[in-house]
């Protein structure tokens, strides 16, 4: 069950989400707020906003940026100019006035993906061993130990911690990069996967890892690597 909030400045607006959120078998109204101050003390409460934009104590985009930890958002509003704005911000999804049911459904369906890949991204975390059929037995690999991946073809040769040989295995790059969290892990070439907390030193074609192995960085893998290199400077 997602629980939200409702907040409208407009009377009937807010009635009609609410009856919305009312029909929506997965959503739990809260609280409906005719604005972003009483909205506030129900925050910890829930998962998500439905959220009208144009209210005039405090617009609904500047309440969202002025949280530290925001809920998800879907913005509601009869402007359509702000839905640019509203995407910056990582809403979910943007409404725009008058929506029908229908619209409104798929907005809702949007909100529960939204937190099926939350749930399936911290179950991965919880989560460390992963698990590959080879010569009619399973191997067992503890994704920590993982310093890079190589692609052989139909095979992957995984790199680990204290091992002397690679684990190779009937496997594609594509569907393991797929299970590796995101934030410790980056695919730098179509063949190779690193595990950028062996990364001692990179430049914009290279990176030289902990285990003294070097590898090239793909020209289409540049732009996001080029910008994970800017943000770790940064810190």
């Amino acid at each position: 069950m997602i629980r939200v909030l409702a907040i409208d400045d407009e009377p009937l607006a807010l009635r009609q989400l609410e009856m919305y959120i009312a029909k929506v078998p997965f959503l739990t109204l809260v609280a409906g707020c005719s604005s972003a101050a009483a909205a506030k003390p129900h925050l910890e409460a829930v998962d998500a906003v439905f959220l009208d934009i144009n209210m005039p104590d405090l617009s609904g985009m500047d309440f969202i940026k002025s949280l530290p930890d925001p809920p998800a958002v879907v913005f509601t509003t009869a402007y359509s100019e702000y839905a640019v704005e509203g995407f910056r911000v990582n809403a979910v999804d943007y409404l725009l006035k008058p929506f029908s049911f229908n619209e409104f459904q798929k907005s809702c369906e949007k909100l529960r993906e939204h937190f099926e890949m939350k749930a399936a991204m911290a179950a991965k975390e919880e989560d460390p061993i992963l698990h590959f059929k080879a010569d009619y037995r399973t191997i067992s690999i503890d994704i920590r130990k993982i310093i890079y991946v190589e692609s052989m073809s139909e095979y992957v040769k995984i790199f680990m911690e204290d091992a002397e040989s690679p684990v190779i295995v009937l496997y594609s790059l594509k569907h393991l990069i797929a299970q590796l969290p995101e934030d410790r892990f980056m695919r730098i070439h179509r063949s190779y996967i690193v595990a950028l907390q062996h990364i001692t030193s990179a430049s914009r074609t290279n990176v030289l890892l902990d285990n003294g192995s070097s590898l090239p960085v793909g020209e289409m893998y540049r732009p996001a690597f080029a910008e994970l290199l800017k943000n770790l400077r940064r810190i």
